[in-house]
């Protein structure tokens, strides 16, 4: 069999192992730093090329992430069907396949939006391949505060394929997903506990408890619902965005103090589920704002 095919099944395959729908999120928060980035529209030809980029060096990084996980995938039931888990895709078609799309991702960023996107964005491969999930992963339960600046970045390189540049501005959209993720992921770990015992992880919930982790739930979303309030403080935004990012922090603290108060897995859950609205739409409301503040 060759290295790489065209099989159907074989490019359903290789297309889970850049986790489409992580990935997704990450790009839409690369678009919307893109025309933030701007007073106007930016333009359309930069717009499309900086997010093919990115999103192919997003997928090289979660394609190395499933290769590096592959055993510990294999004992969590949430993860037991990526194809690496499986055995579906070899290690050398894996490697092939990441440094294909990353490569092409590279050249794109390079010869079409800017060099420091390109290296902004490499930058951030390595962060979340090599750094988050073969070093500090493992290691620590912190791995995903320490290991969440990579996958915060995405704003950054928005803002600097479209201004080539990465003002005070891009900086405070990358700390308020700094922020967000360590209470998005542990309201994951926390329902699937059993999951990451299994998988040997230092996971909070699994090296702490469950109340420490709640407890810190609790905190980083009154950190994240302070946070949010930066692009305003800042005159980076008006009225509309401080009316959302307020209805929707408070949501989110609603859930937090659920998680913290009167537990239960399926609150978990759903905080999980929210956890993921709440970022989408507060950048929905950051783009609204931009082209109709007052």
């Amino acid at each position: 069999m060759n290295i790489l095919t065209v099989h159907p099944n074989r490019i359903a395959q290789y297309w889970a192992l850049t986790k489409p729908r992580v990935t997704q999120l990450a790009v839409f928060c690369a678009v919307i730093g893109m025309f933030l980035a701007v007073p106007d529209l930016p333009n359309w030809k930069i717009v499309v090329a900086a997010t093919i980029g990115i999103w192919l060096l997003a997928g090289a990084a979660f394609a190395v992430n499933c290769l590096v996980e592959r055993e510990i995938d294999s004992r969590m039931a949430r993860t037991a069907r990526r194809p690496m888990a499986r055995g579906e895709i070899t290690v050398t078609q894996t490697l092939v396949f990441s440094g294909v799309i990353g490569g092409l991702g590279m050249w794109v960023l390079y010869h079409f939006v800017n060099p420091l996107t390109m290296w902004l964005t490499f930058a951030t491969f390595v962060g979340y391949a090599v750094i988050y999930t073969i070093i500090l992963k493992p290691a620590t339960p912190q791995n995903i505060v320490i290991g969440g600046l990579s996958g915060a970045m995405p704003p950054a390189l928005g803002w600097a394929a479209v201004a080539n540049d990465v003002p005070m501005q891009a900086w405070i959209l990358v700390l308020i997903i700094f922020v967000w993720t360590p209470p998005h992921f542990w309201a994951l770990a926390l329902y699937r506990r059993d999951d990451y015992a299994k998988s040997g992880l230092p996971m909070l919930p699994v090296t702490h408890g469950l109340k420490f982790t709640q407890f810190h739930i609790l905190l980083y979303t009154i950190a994240l619902v302070a946070t949010t309030m930066l692009p305003y403080a800042v005159q980076m935004s008006g009225l509309i965005y401080l009316a959302s990012a307020s209805v929707l922090g408070a949501i989110f603290l609603w859930y937090a103090w659920q998680v913290y108060r009167h537990y239960t897995d399926l609150i978990a859950r759903k905080t999980f589920a929210y956890s993921i609205i709440y970022l989408s739409l507060l950048f929905v409301a950051l783009l609204v704002d931009h082209y109709f503040r007052f």
